[in-house]
């Protein structure tokens, strides 16, 4: 079965790097690929797609993605900066149109491994400090990445929280883990957890040097999503039989 599909953002750097992985995968068809100036649901009407995907930006994107749910198109979604007031929406509508749509913060499966292996740590140490640097375009920091991963420690140390911190020093505390941000040219995606306690500390690394390395989780989604029973938040869902916390 062919999975009809409709890209939004295709110009922009991860859609150049994915798109043509997405024309070479042999079950997908990529019929629709969209701009700010197309009409979403005009395309979508016309178009049939079977799946959304979304590589906007935090402006538009929750626009994107409750007019897929609206269309009855599943979104795969890989733009950061949705606030938890967007994400209840979307999540009720999803609900209300039993439609399966997919948010994620990353699409490397080192990443995703990444968070694993520091929700498996957070426990036995006392101090967690996050530090992530991505090119000096990003719209957003800390990265979707960062702020997931700092809740899951959070969750794992059973310290949950708001954010706070100072703007102007991109530095964060979320769910009670300092988050530190770069914005640099030269790179394009890294972060590192560093754990420590008495006499030992414990670093967790990941980098991504080109944008290709999501293109094996951005296939996953898009085979995955007509199969999930609503809204969900991370890729991590379809990659591990048990949920880390």
């Amino acid at each position: 079965m062919t999975i009809r599909v409709a890209f939004a953002g295709y110009r922009g750097k991860m859609g150049v790097a994915l798109l043509p992985g997405l024309e070479a995968a042999s079950d997908i068809e990529v019929v629709a690929r969209l701009t700010s100036r197309d009409d979403l649901s005009r395309v979508l009407e016309m178009e049939r797609p079977d799946v959304l995907i979304d590589f906007t930006t935090p402006a538009c994107a929750r626009l994107q993605v409750e007019t897929a749910l609206q269309c009855g198109v599943h979104p795969v979604s890989g733009t950061t900066g949705f606030s938890e007031g967007d994400l209840d929406r979307l999540r009720t509508l999803a609900e209300e149109r039993r439609i399966g749509a997919l948010i994620a913060p990353n699409f490397s499966i080192g990443a995703l491994l990444m968070m694993r292996l520091a929700v498996e740590a957070a426990p036995h140490f006392e101090g967690v400090e996050v530090l992530e640097a991505h090119h000096a375009t990003k719209r957003d920091a800390p990265s979707g990445t960062a702020k997931r991963t700092a809740e899951m420690i959070g969750r794992a140390r059973g310290e949950c929280g708001p954010s706070s911190g100072e703007a102007a020093a991109r530095g964060q505390r979320i769910a009670g883990v300092p988050v530190h941000s770069l914005r640099l040219p030269g790179c394009v995606a890294h972060q590192e957890i560093v754990f420590g306690t008495t006499g030992q500390t414990l670093s967790i690394r990941h980098d991504v040097m080109d944008r290709s390395a999501y293109l094996p989780g951005l296939l996953l989604g898009v085979r995955r999503v007509g199969g999930l029973p609503g809204m969900v938040i991370g890729l991590e869902s379809l990659l591990f039989s048990e949920p880390a916390c």
